[in-house]
């Protein structure tokens, strides 16, 4: 394989498009895809009753993106980590630790007033070690 396609998550559908675009770069330049999610306090969610309760915590969702991608295809080299801090940053520092060819982020904030306030995408551009791709993830 011939270096790392890096791509955040975060659970939301923008976030999963965004992967998944990663996932298709990663095949087409025959690397890994390492999937990263970056939370401020871990917190967790509890679902059901009894002995059948089930404990989500919000540091899961690379794991399960990583899990759900790597059953869409089968053989590809796929990891995630779980990072403390803010998104920008974790990616960032994932890159940088792994040699990354590329980072592939959404352009979810990237409109409207969410330009004003920044973006994931946009501190990614200005700060990231190697390639930025930007996954065009809105609906319209």
């Amino acid at each position: 394989m011939s270096g790392v396609v890096v791509v955040g998550v975060d659970g939301s559908p923008s976030a999963r498009k965004a992967a998944e675009m990663a996932l298709g770069l990663a095949e087409s330049l025959g690397a890994s895809l390492h999937i990263v999610t970056a939370f401020d306090v871990d917190r967790s969610e509890t679902f059901g009753v009894g002995s059948d309760e089930v404990k989500v915590w919000n540091s899961d969702a690379a794991e399960n993106v990583a899990k759900s991608l790597a059953d869409a295809k089968p053989g590809m080299e796929i990891s995630h980590f779980a990072a403390r801090g803010k998104p920008a940053d974790a990616l960032i520092k994932e890159a940088m630790r792994l040699d990354a060819r590329l980072i592939v982020v959404g352009n979810r904030r990237m409109r409207g007033i969410g330009r004003l306030l920044g973006s994931v995408a946009n501190s990614v551009a200005h700060n990231a070690p190697c390639d930025v791709y930007i996954a065009n993830t809105y609906e319209d």
